[in-house]
C-alpha cells in the first residue's frame, strides 16, 4: 500500500478511537503533534513516513486513561499497522516510539533505552504542545478532568519525583508546571523546537506571574 494511503488510513483509525477522548488528549492534540512533527522534521534527516506515523499513534491509548496500562497502545498500534502491511522495520521503529515518547519514562533511572533521530522530533513535537498557551489550556483542562486543585500554597511542587510518584500524583494544576512544563524547554532535542519552546516558556513564566499576582490581590 502507497504511504500517502497508510497515513490516510491512520489520520481515520485515530480520529475513530480518540472519538470521545479527553479534550487535552483528543485528535486535536494528535494532530497538532502531526503539525508540529512535519514543520520540525523539515530539518531534520529523518525518515518521514516514521516520524508521521509516529506522531500519529503516540497517544492512540495514553496510559492515565487506562489505569496505568503502558501496553495497550503499542499492541493497538502495532495492530493496525499490520493490517495496513507496513514493514516490519517500519512498524518495529513506530512502536518503539511509541513506547519511550513520554516524559514519565525519562524518570525512569534503570528503564529500557531506545534512541533515534525520529523519537527525538516526534518527541519534541508532543512536549511543544505541552507548553505555551495551549500547554496551559491542557493542563487547566485535565485538572479539571482529574478533579484537582487550581493551587494549594501549601503543597509544594515535587521537583524529584520517581516515574511512580509522577503516574500517581494528586497534586494542584500550577504544580504540574514546575513538575513537568517549565522543564521541558531544556529537555528538546532539536534546534528547531528549541527555538520555538523558548517562546512557550517564556509565555508560561508571564501567565504564572499574572495568577500569583491575582490569588494574592496584587493587581
Amino acid at each position: 500500500m502507497e504511504q500517502s494511503k497508510i497515513i490516510e488510513n491512520t489520520i481515520l483509525f485515530v480520529k475513530k478511537e480518540l472519538k470521545n477522548a479527553e479534550g487535552g488528549h483528543d485528535w486535536f492534540h494528535i494532530e497538532r503533534v502531526y503539525k508540529n512533527t512535519l514543520l520540525i522534521a523539515k530539518e531534520e534527516d529523518v525518515d518521514a513516513f516514521v516520524v508521521s506515523l509516529g506522531a500519529l499513534l503516540h497517544d492512540i491509548a495514553d496510559p492515565k486513561f487506562y489505569n496505568g496500562d503502558e501496553t495497550i497502545g503499542p499492541k493497538l498500534a502495532a495492530k493496525f499497522l499490520e493490517e495496513q502491511e507496513v514493514a516490519t522495520d517500519i512498524l518495529t521503529h513506530v512502536i518503539n516510539i511509541i513506547k519511550h515518547i513520554s516524559f514519565k519514562n525519562s524518570l525512569e533511572i534503570n528503564g529500557e533505552k531506545f534512541t533515534s533521530k525520529e523519537l527525538d522530533v516526534v518527541q519534541d513535537a508532543d512536549r511543544l504542545d505541552a507548553i505555551g498557551a495551549i500547554g496551559i489550556a491542557r493542563c487547566f483542562n485535565y485538572g479539571g478532568f482529574k478533579n484537582r486543585a487550581l493551587y494549594n500554597p501549601e503543597i509544594k511542587p515535587n521537583l524529584n519525583m520517581t516515574k511512580e510518584e509522577y503516574k500517581n500524583s494528586s497534586a494542584p494544576t500550577i504544580n504540574h508546571f514546575y513538575e513537568k512544563l517549565l522543564l521541558l524547554k531544556d529537555k528538546m532535542n532539536t534546534a528547531t523546537a528549541k527555538k520555538i519552546a523558548l517562546e512557550r516558556h517564556n509565555y508560561m513564566n508571564l501567565f504564572l506571574e499574572q495568577f500569583y499576582n491575582e490569588w494574592n490581590g496584587v493587581k
